[in-house]
């Protein structure tokens, strides 16, 4: 798998943020109705009312790795993440996103992946998420499957994220840290399927594929994007 951009990709969201205002009247900007790979997106919790988040402050127990957090900010960077393929399954840019399909989402700003594993979360002792790797390669722990109730992966409606690994549900605790990142909620994994592990797609860039492509993945065209 090629590694894993994250200079070119800020790049590629900036020109797509800056088409999209200046052809918003367009069919450009039309409504895309379902999540699709390669899209760079916020994920609501629906019960929390927060923002999946990640930043480059480690946990203090544990694994150790970068965190993972839910923020009430809607505005805040760190909370954008690219919907990829795994290594097993790819993810072709464009298509959208099926339930039941396994997915990694990679954090923009650090190159990581969202990522679990049985070390025990600093605030409920649930099953610790943080985010893993670099460039965005990791390894099987950053596999996630989607959970819907259709065909395909709906922006309007909230979905799960099961490790595919431990089979546990990304989820919010409820829980606040103190400093250095006072008021932001816990977000581990948990068994089962409750309404704290359904999540929402947000703010963000929606893409679709070109009718016809240009002959190298790499290239492909860009026709339809969504904020």
């Amino acid at each position: 798998m090629a590694s894993f951009n994250r200079d070119l990709l800020s790049r590629l969201f900036a020109v797509l943020f800056v088409s999209c205002l200046m052809l918003f009247r367009n069919s450009l900007c039309s409504e895309l109705t379902s999540v699709t790979c390669g899209s760079v997106l916020k994920l609501l919790n629906v019960k929390h009312n927060v923002r999946l988040h990640s930043h480059d402050v480690r946990y203090g127990s544990g694994s150790g790795q970068q965190s993972v957090t839910g923020v009430t900010s809607v505005e805040d960077g760190n909370s954008y993440w690219s919907v990829r393929g795994t290594r097993d399954a790819a993810c072709l840019r464009g298509n959208a996103v099926k339930c039941g399909q396994n997915i990694r989402l990679t954090h923009v700003n650090t190159g990581r992946n969202l990522h679990s594993h049985h070390f025990s979360s600093p605030l409920s002792s649930n099953q610790e998420v943080s985010a893993f790797g670099e460039d965005g390669e990791g390894d099987h722990l950053d596999d996630w499957t989607v959970e819907c109730g259709g065909t395909e992966w709906k922006r309007a409606e909230p979905v799960r994220f099961r490790h595919k690994a431990t089979d546990a549900a990304l989820a919010v605790t409820g829980e606040q840290y103190g400093r250095p990142i006072s008021g932001q909620r816990e977000v581990h994994a948990m068994a089962g399927s409750g309404q704290h592990s359904l999540w929402k797609a947000m703010e963000g860039v929606f893409i679709k594929l070109a009718d016809t492509p240009l002959p190298s993945d790499r290239d492909h065209a860009y026709t339809h994007t969504e904020f």
